[in-house]
């Protein structure tokens, strides 16, 4: 664990991320001793902190700390933090933060066989509205560790979530995209969720391919009707879905050479 650089094991008390989840994360696949997706994190993470009125670290002091923590290591799962820091009164922030950087290095965790598909459930935890942090990774995530707390059958690879009204959002921990056969669609996050990178790789890499990509209001009736669901984030790349609750998708159905190339971009080192 790297704080501002510096080998440390604790962080202070009086952060603001510890009191109020002031802050953004980051999180990238290491492969080949380098991040995955790193330009496309580094935007997401300026993005974020425009948004919240919290100072980016340049680009070159990420980049030299980085160096020093995965020297020697070959793959992993990278954690970027960036807190407000400490100070200010209450909820109210300092005037001029002074914001704390902490990158982690953890194991890559196992994975099922991705061609195999996953089984997904629905989640009974609703997603907290606001527009004002809708699409950002930051460090308020009490409604995903909620949801993520109603299962733990190991067969059950990740659960969607909904807005109180009935829109879904995408998984704990995924973005989510639907295929009927011949268009792509993806859960709009202009209200709450979070603006994946892969999510956006995948639309990408679709335009690319001819194929286009809605991004709308999805219910769980539009999933029960969808030819074809697959999950995404900056880990697992790529998960096609073989089973939602009790319904078993059939994975010839799914458009595979977007899959395909969807999982080798994202975890392509650089």
């Amino acid at each position: 664990m790297l704080l501002d650089g510096c080998p440390l094991s604790d962080l202070t008390i009086t952060d603001r991320a510890l009191h109020y989840g002031d802050g953004l994360f980051e999180t990238l696949l290491v492969r080949a001793g380098r991040p995955c997706q790193w330009l496309r994190h580094l935007a997401r993470l300026a993005h974020g902190c425009a948004r919240l009125g919290i100072p980016c670290p340049s680009t070159v002091q990420l980049e030299s700390e980085l160096a020093t923590l995965l020297d020697g290591v070959e793959e992993g799962v990278l954690k970027l933090v960036l807190t407000r820091g400490s100070g200010g009164r209450g909820y109210r922030p300092p005037a001029r933060p002074e914001p704390r950087r902490i990158l982690l290095l953890y194991p890559r965790p196992a994975a099922p066989e991705w061609r195999r598909g996953v089984a997904v459930r629905y989640c009974r935890t609703p997603v907290s509205v606001n527009p004002a942090l809708a699409g950002l990774k930051h460090l308020n995530r009490l409604d995903a560790v909620l949801a993520r707390r109603e299962w733990d059958d190991g067969a059950i690879a990740e659960g969607l979530m909904q807005t109180p009204d009935g829109a879904i959002c995408g998984g704990t921990m995924s973005n989510l995209f639907l295929w009927d056969g011949v268009r792509l669609y993806t859960p709009a996050l202009d209200q709450a969720g979070i603006i994946g990178t892969v999510r956006e790789l995948a639309r990408e890499l679709a335009a690319e391919a001819g194929i286009g990509c809605a991004v709308r209001r999805l219910c769980v009736d539009d999933l029960e009707r969808a030819r074809a669901l697959f999950l995404t984030n900056a880990v697992i790349g790529v998960w096609p879905v073989a089973r939602l609750e009790a319904r078993c998708l059939d994975l010839d159905d799914q458009p595979w050479d977007l899959l395909h190339a969807v999982r080798a971009a994202a975890h392509t080192p650089g």
